[in-house]
């Protein structure tokens, strides 16, 4: 007992570890240091753990200057017994040359890299299409450093000589490094491009930085499923943090000039998720962060061949943060890197896709776009058996027969049969609450994520189109305590824009409340996963506070996780 004690506290001491050399200095594959090299190590060893993989090599960031020096190529579970099936009939050398072929077509040079294994398929991350000025910056720097050749396009496959002729440079050149890109996804078995851009290009000084396969006008991305999801770029989370790191009721205001990337997801996959995705401008940042990971999921558990590109416009922001949820949840489900434990999976995902990846955190730090504690701690909002991938059990109730249930659903039945009701809480802990109180309780019980159906005990359950959900800001899905005051209306809540400080939900630290008798396995690790991010990130960065009179609760809240797991916090609060 005292040895698994002691190698908890080692691990989460890791974990403070890294988050420190993270939040100092940003990840430069040409300035390693041995502390960086034991990061590297660490990830390849765990990665090796549930994996057989291959390297793409990197080294002093030849093909990406902020990517991983060794990059890693997932080829199969090497534990799964049937791994036959799965091995990988990629070539490392044939994707290494695809990879240094294709990095002039992205911005930044943040090419497709596969970074998730799940069932065989690859869920990948890269940055945006580059547009002209960065691309023709890029080939000319190379021309000039490389002695006056560029060999990049040495041997690849020109158009035809015929159409070459008619088109003008500018086609010539994006046919080229778009048409490796577009070889490189082929290859890698991608067929679902996701785009987090709220724009159409990324506009500076009035001219197009950036550009995005939606908007290629030659169409070269036509053989793609291209699903556009704009989601807040990380300046959006400076509100996230002023608000005290409250994330209810905190909404974007997309009014402003520079959106214009509309949503756009293909029918096949909007009407299996009974969410009315023609509301997602008054979605919350909880919900809009709680859909488009079931989209995600939904996605990779669709289709059992083709994989899903992830990608947002620098690749390190919101990129990261999908890809980082993707991977814990799918660990939770015991469906990616299942013999990791808590303290492992986070070290891995921290490490790897946002660190090595590249993400700015001291910068980010410094100007309060805290996006990446936003994900962390975001994962209170995702035990739910409804993000699962694993295939839910039909009831045999023929009362229920076209219903999947879950643990949450069971859960609130079997409460509402002992005459109380289940709400709740912003951390997704299951609360029963007497009836009996003086606020006015509804007399069927709320839907626990405001997906789907809602379900009553003796009542067969109805389905609607996603034109006729009914969506509520999970601060209104709280059934009021007796000792609490009313909640808001709901006209008061959606009403609310970006700038809003209406405390609706509770601290980013809450305390677990009473858990249900059909607690899930798939919430107890995730819930152990956030504790020990909250313990280490106290003792290294801390929250800061925006309002005095909420410091102190903050503070507390996470010297309570500092001391849970042996980490004590000396920078808590500021």
């Amino acid at each position: 007992m005292m040895a698994a004690s002691g190698a908890a506290a080692r691990k989460s001491e890791e974990i403070a570890d890294l988050i420190d050399l993270f939040s100092k200095s940003q990840y430069r594959a040409k300035e390693v240091t041995p502390r960086v090299e034991r990061i590297e190590k660490r990830c390849l060893e765990l990665f090796g753990r549930d994996y057989k993989f291959s390297v793409i090599q990197n080294g002093n960031g030849e093909v990406c200057g902020h990517y991983p020096r060794q990059i890693v190529y997932l080829e199969y579970e090497s534990t799964e017994p049937s791994k036959e099936s799965f091995e990988s009939t990629v070539q490392i050398s044939k994707l290494q040359d695809l990879v240094s072929r294709s990095k002039l077509a992205r911005c930044r040079g943040r090419f497709v890299c596969p970074v998730i294994l799940y069932n065989g398929k690859h869920v990948c991350r890269s940055s945006t299409l580059a547009g002209w000025g960065e691309l023709y910056g890029r080939t000319g720097y190379n021309y000039i450093f490389s002695g006056g050749s560029d060999d990049t396009w040495a041997e690849s496959e020109d158009v035809p000589e015929d159409d070459t002729v008619a088109r003008n440079g500018d086609s010539q050149l994006f046919d080229k490094v778009r048409g490796s890109d577009i070889k490189l996804l082929k290859y890698l078995s991608v067929r679902y491009i996701c785009d987090l851009m709220v724009e159409n290009k990324k506009v500076k000084f009035g001219l197009n930085v950036t550009s995005s396969e939606k908007v290629d006008k030659a169409q070269r991305y036509a053989d793609f499923t291209l699903i556009s999801v704009p989601y807040p770029g990380c300046e959006f989370f400076k509100d996230y943090k002023d608000r005290d790191y409250t994330a209810e009721g905190l909404v974007f205001n997309w009014n402003q000039d520079f959106v214009d990337a509309p949503l756009t997801i293909p029918a096949c996959f909007t009407k299996n998720l009974n969410i009315d995705w023609s509301e997602y401008q008054s979605w919350d940042l909880v919900q809009q962060t709680q859909n488009y990971l079931k989209l995600l999921l939904h996605i990779i558990n669709s289709d059992d061949e083709s994989g899903l590109l992830v990608h947002c416009i620098s690749g390190w922001d919101r990129t990261p943060l999908f890809v980082s949820l993707l991977r814990l949840s799918l660990w939770a489900d015991g469906a990616v890197h299942a013999s990791l434990e808590p303290a492992e999976i986070l070290y891995l995902t921290i490490a790897y896709d946002w660190f090595l990846f590249g993400h700015m955190l001291p910068d980010r730090l410094s100007k309060g776009e805290e996006i990446f504690f936003f994900c962390f701690n975001f994962l209170k909002h995702i035990v739910s058996e409804k993000f699962s991938v694993i295939r839910k059990q039909r009831r045999k109730n023929s009362q229920f027969k076209d219903t999947d249930f879950t643990v949450d659903d069971l859960c609130q039945l079997k409460s509402r049969d002992r005459g109380s009701v289940t709400s709740l809480s912003s951390d997704f802990s299951l609360i029963t609450e007497d009836t009996a109180g003086p606020s006015s309780l509804p007399p069927e019980p709320v839907d626990l994520i405001s997906t789907g159906p809602q379900f009553s005990s003796g009542r067969k359950a109805t389905t609607s189109s996603p034109q006729t959900v009914f969506w509520n800001r999970p601060s209104e899905e709280r059934l009021p305590h007796p000792l609490s005051e009313g909640r808001s209306s709901s006209s008061s809540s959606s009403n609310q824009s970006e700038q809003g400080f209406i405390r609706t939900g509770s601290s980013p630290l809450a305390v677990p409340g009473r858990r249900c008798v059909y607690g899930s396995e798939r919430q107890a690790r995730l819930e152990a996963v956030r504790e020990v991010f909250l313990a280490a990130y106290s003792s290294t960065v801390g929250l800061k506070s925006s309002s005095p009179s909420s410091s102190g609760a903050i503070s507390g809240l996470l010297e309570q996780f500092a001391r849970g797991v042996g980490l004590r916090g000396t920078n808590s609060i500021v």
